[in-house]
């Protein structure tokens, strides 16, 4: 594993009551209250940290999209992706699944497939999570 050779940011928070409880950033511009979802048996009406996770991968891949577009010189700056993520029993506990849908307005479907799995080879999130939980990669 290999640790980066110079951190240039680090986010922290501060996260009181777990899944229902609150979640801050020491700068404030993450301010959530957290609450299982009525699927999971819980009261719903707040954020949970698969929500929060799908949004953070999410940006993480869209960013690292256009790293990969240059290198197929492929325009992504109108690209959208869709990210999902699942959470469901794993033996005693629990595990996570993830599926990114990647759209590459006016790209032929073949091409923005290798741009999205060129993509998972650069995105910082793709190489926390590779070997560790499924994650499937679709251009759509």
């Amino acid at each position: 594993m290999k640790t980066p050779e110079k951190i240039a940011y680090t986010a922290k928070a501060e996260i009181t009551g777990g899944r229902d409880g609150r979640g801050t950033t020491d700068d404030g511009m993450v301010d959530v209250d957290l609450r299982a979802p009525k699927e999971q048996g819980g009261p719903g009406g707040g954020a949970n940290p698969e929500q929060l996770f799908a949004v953070g991968y999410g940006a993480c891949f869209r960013s690292a999209l256009g790293l990969a577009g240059k290198e197929f010189d492929v325009d992504t700056s109108d690209a959208v992706v869709y990210s999902e993520v699942g959470i469901g029993k794993e033996g005693e506990s629990f595990g996570l699944s993830v599926e990114l849908k990647v759209e590459i307005p006016g790209v032929e479907q073949q091409t923005a497939q290798q741009v999205a799995e060129r993509t998972h080879e650069l995105c910082p999130y793709s190489k926390a999570v590779r070997g560790n939980i499924p994650v499937k990669i679709t251009a759509i």
